[in-house]
């Protein structure tokens, strides 16, 4: 029988804070099915220190903030549980900045209550109804392509990333593979997924290199393509929420550091996963004795 969750951690740096992680799921979830992919390029760490549960994506894919090649680390760890005896009826991914805030009966219990195939904050991007300032920015994020340039080139002009976004979008609309029968989809990049959905997106992944080579030209496609997969398979139902718990009342482009003044929120959340912490945050303490007496 298999198990009903297993995890895909996405790191890349702060390897204790990793350990912490794995250990938490472990005592939480009963040693679940953990695949890990980590970027060693940018932190080394030393997998002989983790339990027989986890295994590793080797070779790793380098991987760099809000580009496509975190997507192609996370279908390289989906097809890796793919081939695992213990594969999870339900597959959670997580970076090593989050943290389990509920126990595993909850998270179970509402994994086997939903009637959805995926859970992924998601909204669609309509270039008709663009309805808030963020689905302006969706739209021009992903009706477009970026254009990478030369460091001598980027700062004077202060391009973000070192890359070129081509304006205006309508005129890029032709070059952008969205259309009526496939429509653009955006969020946070955090889901859980079922075996059909982990199936589909890895098919979808390898047999569409047109939607792949879209996304490689795009900024942060993590917040779109897998939800645009999703979202357009007429036999999978999406669900947009995503059981994460995140603050984002300071601004900026990374939700806020969470501490102990946020641990009564955290309780009367219904997320399952909350991020981000410091490697030792004091309120990390607190969420393992919560966790253990409802364990």
């Amino acid at each position: 029988m298999s198990p009903t969750v297993g995890f895909i951690l996405l790191t890349h740096s702060n390897p204790k804070q990793i350990q912490r992680l794995v250990d938490r799921l472990n005592r939480v979830f009963d040693r679940p099915p953990i695949v890990s992919h980590h970027d060693f390029s940018q932190c080394p760490m030393s997998i002989e220190l983790f339990p027989e549960n986890v295994t590793f994506v080797q070779p790793h894919v380098q991987t760099r903030w809000g580009e496509f090649s975190a997507n192609e680390a996370v279908i390289k760890a989906m097809e890796q549980m793919q081939k695992r005896r213990d594969r999870p009826e339900w597959t959670i991914l997580i970076s090593g900045s989050d943290y389990p805030i509920k126990p595993a009966s909850q998270v179970i219990a509402d994994l086997k209550a939903s009637q959805a195939d995926f859970h992924m904050e998601s909204d669609l991007i309509d270039p008709a109804n663009l309805k808030t300032d963020w689905h302006r920015e969706m739209y021009a994020r992903y009706y477009t392509r970026w254009i990478p340039m030369p460091k001598w080139i980027a700062d004077p002009l202060k391009l973000n990333w070192q890359k070129l976004r081509l304006k205006p979008e309508k005129l890029m609309r032709p070059f952008v593979p969205f259309t009526s029968d496939f429509r653009c989809y955006a969020g946070k990049s955090w889901f859980c997924a079922n075996q059909r959905a982990i199936d589909y997106i890895v098919n979808f992944h390898h047999t569409h290199p047109e939607i792949v080579t879209h996304y490689r030209w795009v900024m942060f496609a993590d917040e779109s393509y897998f939800q645009s997969i999703v979202g357009n398979a007429p036999h999978l139902k999406l669900n947009s929420n995503d059981w994460r718990y995140h603050d984002w009342s300071g601004g900026g482009a990374h939700p806020k550091l969470l501490d102990r003044s946020d641990l009564p929120k955290l309780e009367a959340s219904s997320a399952h996963f909350a991020r981000k912490f410091t490697p030792d945050a004091p309120v990390l303490d607190d969420l393992d004795r919560l966790l253990l007496q409802l364990h």
